[in-house]
């Protein structure tokens, strides 16, 4: 047991410790987490996410990735529900995920300035679509001022073909 409590211990603090070198969505945000930036930090430039969140307190929350399919859903998916949500539209299952997530923070007890990182999974690219989905993403956190830190990749598939975007995030709460 005490065996199994030192790795969990330590794969915790490995975590809190890669969290602190992520990058990350705004400037402001709760009081457990402090917003890290370069020395020549020129504040005229517009980026959506932050170079790195220092967890100063807090306990990690790790949701689930979310996608444009109800946080509770049949598995194994139902045809009706895929052609439902998962419409061919980039931008509409971006903020049906994040529904979802901001959902899954406020039964946790947690909001989005409590988030520290994202990782955006995107599938079938197109050009434009990394800007198309941050600005929807980002729209989520401006009203907390808080640029989380993110990883925006692009895949060759997710789950279903239909599906154009998984979005998984960390969050640090009290």
């Amino acid at each position: 047991m005490n065996a199994r409590k030192s790795v969990c211990t330590s794969a915790l603090a490995f975590g809190a410790l890669a969290l602190t070198f992520a990058a990350a969505p705004w400037a402001q945000s709760g009081n457990h987490l402090e917003i890290i930036h370069h020395p020549n930090y020129d504040k005229s430039v517009f980026m959506p996410f932050s170079p790195a969140i220092k967890v100063k307190s807090g306990k990690i929350l790790w949701l689930a990735g979310g996608t444009a399919l109800p946080v509770y859903h049949d598995h194994p998916h139902k045809r009706e529900q895929i052609l439902k949500y998962l419409t061919n539209d980039l931008e509409s299952q971006v903020r049906q995920a994040m529904d979802g997530i901001m959902e899954t923070l406020k039964a946790a007890g947690a909001s989005p300035k409590d988030v520290v990182h994202l990782f955006i999974f995107r599938a079938r690219p197109r050009m434009g679509d990394i800007g198309k989905a941050s600005a929807v993403v980002n729209s989520y956190f401006a009203p907390y001022n808080h640029k989380p830190t993110t990883t925006n990749l692009a895949v060759l598939e997710l789950g279903e073909p239909e599906q154009l975007v998984e979005i998984q995030v960390v969050a640090v709460v009290d």
